[in-house]
């Protein structure tokens, strides 16, 4: 007996009518460009629009259906551009609005579609709207876009409270006059004020401007913050860690109120031909509460980290499926599934350290912070099981979200000098965050050179020597390669792809998942170390060598019947 999991609006017919041009992204392949780190093409050390439009035709034969491009506006870089100056240009030092428009061009002649970052918690402390609050004092308009209050104690020399930001320290700095801003991230970070109609009206503005120069959809950074009900006597941080956040009621996040500014939202994407698409970057407590965000009458689409926090591990990996399918047809959505991202450990090291188990600690933190020598890394199994899970989750309905990199089978670079970090969280939390850096090192894409083809001159990050084996063109023409194993799955993807359903086939929880799509593409993941009985079917695809009649362990293969 077969367990049949469906999450498309109609499991009977695909996505074929007149109005597939407006669901393309239900199932699509979308790439994470962290643009600072993907290609260099002026030789600052700093990765560029113009370095993207470069590589397109690499990206296009990669087989992906889209890019989702992190934030790319001007900043100090206090926060690797989620500090945003202005919503509505680029940032000199990687480009202009007409790199902008030449790189969407060239990415659309390739049939790949464009998801732009975009960050409405937060704004930089140098954007106009900030640097008039301070000038303007207490009381103003200008101000009122920003939450600020007076302090405690005789004159007001003491924070509104003792809350902690997400990037360690305290979330509220002073001004000059004497109050307070909140910063639920850096200091350089001012959260805006939602109550504020001002503050939807630019925000509509921004999503029109970029809209109208073609972008085809957006990813929400921080998408549960938005909306805030600060209290006249603010709770403690202990009070406030021990507020549920399963109602909606919370001071901080998911409150029931933000999901008022996303159908505004909907309604301008739904103003353009095809709808614009969004996606939300949504910590939720729980599923159904997540599945709001991805309502079609809000954004449409959000995050699921499940997998990404998972162990690798067969009956985990069973109930998120099984869990984000189910709940992706109650919202009307596609789930979305993502492994790695420019804020975690990517998940060919996560894959070679102990396992994580029920800690909530961030895996891989502790050989982080060692600089990469405990716990010890398995580099072969870690990559072994990356590829076995890729291989999986490309296979899954719904959409996948990949990040730059990791199709090279790169793994978290641990020892980068101290004087080299640029993430807030290692310098405001030393010795206990390890920051995001290690993700973040610019792509190598030749075996030499100054950074690895980079750019032509040294990338803003260090490059481990290791870098020249996983280079594009150590890959390019290895059959062997994750690269190969990339654009063969991404390939054959697009040629099987079917409805939004999968039938889980005899699978044995504690080591082998197996499942087919409607067309009869099958896909076999042995999660354990000893090989079993080859499934019948022609093989299409593995991710890694097969032994006659017989599945490796640690290996995925797709079959069709």
């Amino acid at each position: 007996m077969t367990d049949v999991l469906d999450s498309s609006p109609n499991p009977d017919t695909r996505d074929n009518d007149e109005d597939a041009g407006a669901t393309w992204w239900r199932q699509a392949a979308v790439y994470q460009i962290y643009p600072r780190s993907f290609a260099d093409a002026n030789g600052d050390g700093i990765g560029d629009l113009a370095g993207i439009t470069s590589r397109v035709p690499y990206l296009k034969r990669l087989g992906i259906n889209a890019v989702w491009l992190s934030p790319f506006y001007p900043s100090a870089l206090a926060d690797g551009g989620y500090d945003v100056d202005d919503y509505r240009d680029v940032d000199p030092k990687i480009g202009t609005l007409d790199d902008f428009d030449e790189m969407i061009t060239a990415l659309h002649e390739a049939n790949i579609k464009l998801i732009a970052d975009i960050v409405p918690n937060h704004s930089s402390d140098r954007h106009v709207w900030f640097q008039q609050a301070l000038a303007a004092g207490k009381g103003s308009p200008e101000r009122a876009r920003y939450i600020f209050r007076d302090g405690l104690g005789a004159n007001g020399e003491i924070p509104p409270s003792d809350w902690v930001s997400m990037f360690g320290g305290p979330a509220w700095t002073r001004a000059r006059d004497g109050q307070w801003y909140l910063h639920l991230f850096a200091t350089e970070q001012p959260d805006f004020n939602w109550k504020n109609p001002e503050v939807h009206e630019d925000f509509l503005t921004t999503l029109r401007f970029w809209s109208d120069r073609g972008v085809d959809g957006f990813r929400v950074d921080v998408a549960h913050g938005c909306a805030k009900e600060l209290p006249d006597v603010l709770p403690t941080q202990a009070e406030l860690d021990a507020t549920p956040t399963t109602d909606g009621q919370h001071p901080l996040w998911d409150r029931d109120e933000v999901h008022d500014i996303y159908a505004e939202w909907r309604q301008v994407l739904d103003e353009y031909d095809p709808p614009r698409i969004a996606v939300a970057e949504a910590w939720v407590a729980s599923a159904e509460r997540r599945a709001r965000y991805a309502s079609p009458k809000e954004l449409g689409q959000a995050f699921n980290f499940d997998l990404l926090e998972a162990d690798f591990d067969a009956g985990a990996f069973l109930e998120i499926v099984s869990t984000n399918l189910a709940e992706a047809k109650i919202a009307g959505s596609s789930t979305t599934w993502v492994f790695s991202n420019h804020d975690v450990v990517r998940h060919a090291t996560r894959y070679g350290l102990p396992p994580r188990g029920g800690s909530d600690v961030k895996q891989g933190a502790e050989w982080l912070l060692s600089g990469g020598t405990t716990p010890e890394l398995d580099v072969a199994t870690g990559l072994r099981r990356a590829r076995a899970a890729s291989l999986f989750m490309l296979g899954l309905p719904g959409s996948a979200y990949l990040y730059q990199g990791e199709e090279l089978g790169l793994g978290e670079v641990a020892d980068i000098p101290a004087d080299q970090h640029q993430d807030p969280a290692y310098f405001r939390n030393p010795g206990v965050d390890p920051g995001r850096d290690g993700c973040r090192v610019p792509l190598p894409w030749t075996v030499d050179g100054p950074s690895f083809g980079f750019g032509p001159a040294r990338a803003h990050l260090p490059q481990p020597e290791w870098f020249s084996a996983l280079s594009v063109e150590a890959e390019d023409d290895d059959p062997a390669s994750t690269l190969t194993l990339y654009r063969t799955a991404l390939t054959l993807r697009n040629q099987l792809q079917t409805t939004e359903a999968l039938d889980w086939l005899g699978s044995d929880a504690r080591s082998v998942l197996h499942f087919r799509r409607p067309n009869g593409w099958e896909v076999v993941t042995n999660f354990g170390t000893e090989p079993i009985a080859m499934p019948a079917g022609e093989v299409l695809v593995s991710s890694g060598p097969l032994s006659e009649g017989t599945l490796p362990g640690e290996t995925t293969v797709w079959l069709k019947a």
